[in-house]
């Protein structure tokens, strides 16, 4: 699953002590291990070889510059959603041609930007997003190879917050749709609709949902060529699961083997593949670093408030998500062989786990069963490496955590722990507006 493990008593990322790196680092920190990303990345790329995608890696999940260039290294895209990912990508050293450009709010100037650069991959939202991509194409005179997100209305079984593939959401166009517009585009001289994205939401935990979609897009293709469209791209989204519970996720065989059977008629005719994980890569790669200011016992409750809590890992609070926790020097008899909400440990106590802001909101675990947490200790959140630094904020003016990267027994300081002169440093001048 991942190269968090407890040796000796004490939890390491791959050969490093998190003692350590608190010592060093500071409180709170997100932790990566490079051993695990660059283990889920070969898994993907083992389990899907029969299609030879080109892996994109979702730069949302884990935007730190120092992981981009990893992943990167193993041969990965990226796929992007935003002019700011899209810097980022570049910066780490992803050539244009090997990017994916999704999102449904795309402005004029990012759509210059793309065509511009030779994005590989400029996944379109809507019918109006694609009026905008051909006038901006054509305004350039350079072609664009497009794919058009389909909403399969297929529900991915995942949070309301994170579902994306029904009808009620604001993503893609319906199969009768994407008929209109591959008929509309069909003799543009520059904006060359030739390819679709599928994206159903995540963590998809039952594979066989990417079967009900690709159902429904296969269709679509057959359609489509028989109308004489080519159809030469085929994005399949991602949304793979990670296990925030020992074994909770499929394997990514399981997934090839619900994907595999179906597209592999479109790989012998031609098409080529992309997949966009994310949270598969990042989420085991990553924990949260804390450490507990103080223990309070009131009224028939036990809180552990920590030294961060919902600013830097939003997920507990917004998704009602669970995130294996456990100090990193836990007592003697007390390291847990799996990571559930119950270890079958004992003695433990019950408790909230919060974090220092004025939100009632702003907790990371309920009613969670831990050993006794003491001030000065220090705990670690697991799967905290996708959706955790890039969904962190300011709020109640913190700063931002720092970022640790281990490989083997080497640790990185990869982003620095924010000041708080940084907290105000972009209002420190003003000026005037001018037309």
């Amino acid at each position: 699953m991942d190269h968090f493990q407890f040796k000796d008593g004490s939890l390491h990322c791959e050969g490093v002590a998190l003692a350590t790196i608190a010592a060093a680092a500071g409180t709170p920190t997100f932790v990566y291990s490079a051993a695990t990303l660059r283990h889920h990345i070969r898994a993907l790329q083992a389990a899907f070889a029969p299609i030879d995608p080109l892996i994109c890696f979702s730069v949302k999940s884990c935007p730190n510059l120092s992981v981009l260039r990893l992943v990167a290294a193993e041969g990965c895209g990226m796929d992007v959603v935003s002019p700011g990912e899209l810097q980022r990508a570049l910066a780490a050293g992803v050539a244009p041609s090997k990017l994916a450009y999704a999102g449904v709010g795309k402005t004029h100037t990012a759509l210059t930007e793309a065509i511009s650069l030779g994005v590989g991959c400029l996944n379109v939202e809507s019918a109006e997003e694609l009026e905008l991509v051909a006038r901006v194409a054509a305004e350039l005179r350079q072609p664009a190879s497009l794919a058009l997100r389909v909403n399969p209305d297929v529900d991915a079984g995942t949070h309301r917050h994170t579902t994306t593939g029904t009808k009620a959401t604001k993503f893609g166009v319906s199969p009768a749709r994407a008929e209109e517009l591959f008929e509309r585009m069909r003799d543009h001289s520059f904006a060359r609709l030739e390819g679709l994205h599928l994206h159903i939401g995540s963590p998809v935990l039952d594979a066989g949902r990417y079967a009900q979609a690709l159902d429904v897009a296969l269709a679509l293709i057959d359609r489509l060529q028989q109308r004489g469209h080519a159809i030469r791209t085929l994005d399949l989204g991602g949304g793979f699961g990670a296990d925030y519970e020992t074994g909770q996720a499929p394997t990514p065989d399981a997934y090839a083997a619900a994907i595999l059977p179906k597209v592999l008629p479109l790989k012998q005719r031609g098409v080529r593949f992309l997949l966009e994980p994310g949270r598969f890569i990042a989420a085991n790669a990553g924990l949260l670093l804390l450490r507990v200011i103080r223990t309070k016992r009131e009224s028939g409750k036990t809180f552990v408030i920590c030294d961060a809590g919902m600013n830097a890992l939003l997920r507990p609070s917004h998704y009602d998500a669970f995130h294996f926790m456990w100090p990193v020097q836990p007592p003697a008899g007390l390291v847990p062989t799996h990571r559930t909400t119950d270890t079958g440990l004992q003695p433990l106590e019950t408790c909230d786990v919060v974090g220092p802001l004025c939100e009632t909101g702003d907790y990371l675990a309920l009613e969670r069963a831990l050993p006794t947490m003491r001030e000065g200790d220090l705990l670690a959140v697991f799967t905290a490496g996708a959706y955790g630094m890039s969904m962190s904020s300011r709020y109640n003016a913190q700063p931002l955590p720092a970022e640790v990267l281990v490989d083997g027994g080497t640790a990185t300081l990869v982003r620095r722990r924010e000041t708080l002169t940084d907290l105000i440093a972009h209002e420190m001048h003003t000026a005037p507006l001018s037309a």
